[in-house]
């Protein structure tokens, strides 16, 4: 098992900042450096802007910890602060599965990545020593090579893999003994996957 951390860096850079829409008085729609456009709900903050207010067509940005109004169509060439999104990249074993050590709930756990598991997912036993709960959850009957196997879908506060860190999804928790927890897509489905042979590198996208 191989793991590399990319821990997220910032850095201040240049870039054109215009306002090019308004959805009513919650959102606005910006682009930078006539990239993608991309809507803010108030309070919401990306690539360095926040969004203050929004106003009889104008919207007020706070960018680098100072306030801006910009109309629609115009653009502000600001230094914004830039922060490079959390990655890791993995290396196959042998059988070419993606074994890695990440955590649950600040706790220590071994997971394998499995884009087929729809939840994370793991033993009873491994929940138990978590701390967690399980039989609170819902319990749901899931089909399994082995059967028909009784499971407990459960919400786990933390789930970080190197200096990727998910908070909030659900999981599963399963009668049946399981050698690594599973990576599944209730985590995976926030990051990018890019597999390269017998490397895979996974980048947090929200």
């Amino acid at each position: 098992m191989f793991l590399v951390c990319g821990a997220a860096s910032f850095a201040a850079q240049s870039a054109d900042i215009a306002l090019i829409g308004l959805v009513g008085e919650k959102a606005a729609i910006f682009a930078i450096d006539g990239g993608e456009p991309k809507a803010l709900k108030l309070g919401q903050k990306w690539s360095g802007i926040t969004l203050v207010s929004v106003e009889r067509g104008q919207a007020t940005v706070e960018i680098d910890g100072k306030r801006r109004v910009l109309k629609i169509g115009q653009h502000h060439r600001a230094s914004i602060v830039a922060s490079a999104k959390p990655k890791v990249t993995l290396a196959a074993d042998g059988r070419g599965m993606f074994i890695a050590e990440g955590s649950v709930n600040g706790l220590p756990m071994r997971f394998m990545v499995d884009t087929g598991a729809t939840f994370v997912s793991m033993s009873a036993r491994e929940a138990t020593r978590l701390g967690i709960d399980f039989h609170k959850g819902r319990p749901v009957l899931m089909q399994t090579a082995n059967g028909r196997v009784l499971n407990y879908l459960v919400r786990l506060d933390r789930v970080k893999l190197g200096d990727i860190e998910i908070t909030g999804i659900e999981g599963v928790v399963s009668e049946q003994d399981m050698p690594y927890a599973l990576l599944g897509m209730s985590f995976l489905n926030r990051l990018e996957m890019q597999r390269d042979g017998a490397s895979m590198t996974l980048i947090q996208r929200f």
